[in-house]
C-alpha cells in the first residue's frame, strides 16, 4: 500500500497531532435525510449493504457533509453468518433475525466451506468508495468481533443480556468453541478482503463484552481479536487493526499490552482520565465521547468535547464517540461538534 499524507493514518503510527483526526462510529445513518433518501431507493437494509454503488454513497455521504478524516465501509457485523450458512434477514421493529438460532438448532452444522463469495459485492463497495475518498481521507474496514457475532447467532437475533449465552458456552464447550473458530477463520478472509479491495485500517466490533467475567472475556473476547489481528498482519503487514472491546473494564489493559492492536476504542464507561494515565503510553486510543451528548448539543457537548481533546493533548489520539450516533440526532449538532474538534 502507498504511503499517504492521511492525518488519521499518522496518528496510528504514533504521531500527536492536533487537532486529532475524527470520525464517528454510525457516522453514516439514520440521522442523515441523505441517508434515509438512499436507504429508501435501495429497499431493505440488506439491499442497501449488497448494493455497492448505494453502500458507497452512504459511505461517502458524511465525509462530504463534515470533512471527516476517515470513511468506514458501510455494511453490517452479521454479515459473517451469512457465509457460515445462516439466514439473514432484517424485520422492521425488531432488528436482525438469524435462522435457525443455534440455540434452538442442536442438528444445524455450519457450512464446512464458507461461501465467502457472499460478500464480493461489499468488496466492491470498498473498491468504489476508496477510488472518490481523496488521498488524504483513509478508509476503514471492519468486521464484528467472535464473540459478539456469535451470540447473535445463538440467539437468533439481538439480545439485551448475554447472561443466557454464555451457559451455551459453559455446557457444551467444544461446539461454541468450533464456532468461534469458524467466525475467526472467516472473519481473517473478509478483513484481508477489504484491504486488498482499498481498505487501509481494519477495526473489530466487540460489542458485547460488557458484564463478562474477566477470564471468559479474556478467552473468547481478547484472544479470539488478537488471533484475527495477527493472521491479518500476517498477509497484511503494513495495516493497522484497531480493537473496541465495549464495556471490557478492566480488561483494557490488557487489550492495551497486546502489541498486535494498532489502537483501542474507548466505550462511554470509560474514565478519559484513566485512560491517559493508564492507557496511551501503550496503544494509540480512540473515541470516549458520549453520542446522547451530542443528540442533546448544546453547550455541555461543546464543554465535553474541548475536555476529550485537552484529556489526549500531546498524546496520538483519534477523536470518536464512545459508541455509535442515535438516530435522532440533528445533524447540525454534529456540525457544532465538527467546529469544536477542528478549533
Amino acid at each position: 500500500m502507498p504511503e499517504r499524507d492521511a492525518p488519521l493514518l499518522s496518528v496510528l503510527k504514533g504521531q500527536s497531532l492536533s487537532p486529532p483526526p475524527v470520525w464517528f462510529m454510525r457516522q453514516a445513518g439514520r440521522y442523515l435525510p441523505e441517508y434515509r433518501q438512499t436507504r429508501a431507493e435501495a429497499g431493505s437494509f440488506l439491499d442497501l449493504c449488497f448494493s455497492p454503488q448505494q453502500a458507497a454513497e452512504v459511505t461517502l455521504q458524511p465525509i462530504r457533509r463534515y470533512d471527516l478524516d476517515a470513511a468506514i465501509l458501510f455494511a453490517d457485523i452479521l454479515l459473517i453468518p451469512m457465509v457460515l450458512g445462516q439466514e439473514l434477514t432484517f424485520v422492521a421493529g425488531e432488528g436482525p433475525k438469524l435462522s435457525p438460532p443455534l440455540s434452538e438448532s442442536g442438528n444445524f452444522r455450519l457450512a464446512e466451506k464458507p461461501d465467502m463469495a457472499i460478500l464480493d459485492p461489499v468488496y466492491e463497495t470498498v473498491r468504489l468508495v476508496r477510488r472518490d475518498l481523496s488521498d488524504e481521507k483513509t478508509l476503514i474496514g471492519f468486521a464484528g468481533a467472535p464473540w459478539t457475532v456469535a451470540t447473535y447467532m445463538i440467539a437468533g437475533g439481538s439480545v439485551k443480556d448475554t447472561a443466557a449465552l454464555r451457559r451455551h458456552f459453559y455446557k457444551d464447550p467444544a461446539r461454541y468453541d468450533a464456532l468461534i473458530h469458524a467466525i475467526e477463520l472467516a472473519t481473517v478472509d473478509y478483513l484481508c478482503g477489504q484491504i486488498e479491495a482499498g481498505a487501509d485500517v481494519v477495526q473489530l466490533f466487540e460489542s458485547w463484552a460488557s458484564g463478562l467475567p474477566t477470564d471468559f472475556l479474556r478467552h473468547y473476547c481478547l484472544a479470539p481479536c488478537a488471533r484475527i489481528a495477527r493472521a491479518v498482519k500476517d498477509r497484511h503487514p503494513d495495516v493497522p487493526v484497531v480493537v473496541f472491546p465495549k464495556g471490557a473494564g478492566s480488561v483494557l489493559l490488557d487489550y492495551a499490552d497486546e502489541p498486535v492492536f494498532d489502537a483501542l476504542g474507548l466505550g462511554t464507561d470509560v474514565d478519559w482520565d484513566w485512560a491517559r494515565e493508564t492507557l496511551s503510553g501503550k496503544t494509540v486510543l480512540q473515541g470516549g465521547l458520549d453520542p446522547l451528548l451530542v443528540a442533546e448539543g448544546g453547550e455541555r457537548m461543546m464543554q465535553a468535547a474541548r475536555r476529550l481533546k485537552e484529556t489526549f493533548a500531546g498524546t496520538p489520539y483519534i477523536f470518536n464517540l464512545g459508541h455509535g450516533f442515535v438516530p435522532d440526532t440533528p445533524p447540525d449538532n454534529v456540525a457544532a461538534l465538527m467546529s469544536v474538534i477542528r478549533e
